[in-house]
């Protein structure tokens, strides 16, 4: 099963309170920062950095897009994962931004093995208060 939130603006606390939530359920939580970010490069290391992607992620849309979808190299029951300060990227290379999104939705939606779940917040609230997450 996998949960898509769409158009959900997340505070710092919110942000907090999920992390807390992936925790109890003994769910990886990964909070993806892509401040700074202005290309498909430093964004892709960004996802590899903190998802520990593993030695074999090529740095491409269909390496993260299999890294995701076969979560096995990580067991878990579920996973949380949030892409925080994404004005930036969305802003200087919004082609970019938005394959990421349709790459992690589509492994959401493929997952081999445990739910992938995934926010996707673009609603209206300062720029540090917004995370975007699929």
């Amino acid at each position: 099963m996998t949960d898509l939130m769409r158009d959900v603006v997340l505070t710092d606390d919110t942000v907090r309170g999920l992390e807390l939530l992936a925790s109890s359920l003994d769910w990886p939580c990964y909070v993806v920062d892509l401040r700074g970010c202005v290309d498909k490069a430093q964004l892709l290391e960004r996802c590899a950095d903190v998802l520990r992607l593993p030695s074999w992620f090529g740095h491409n849309w269909d390496a993260l897009l299999d890294c995701l979808a076969d979560l096995g190299w990580r067991p878990a029951e579920g996973y949380m994962v949030m892409l925080e300060h994404c004005d930036g990227i969305h802003g200087r290379a919004e082609t970019d931004f938005v394959q990421t999104l349709q790459v992690f939705e589509a492994a959401a939606g493929h997952a081999t093995t445990d739910p992938l779940h995934l926010l996707d917040s673009l609603g209206t609230a300062p720029p540090d208060a917004v995370a975007d997450a699929i």
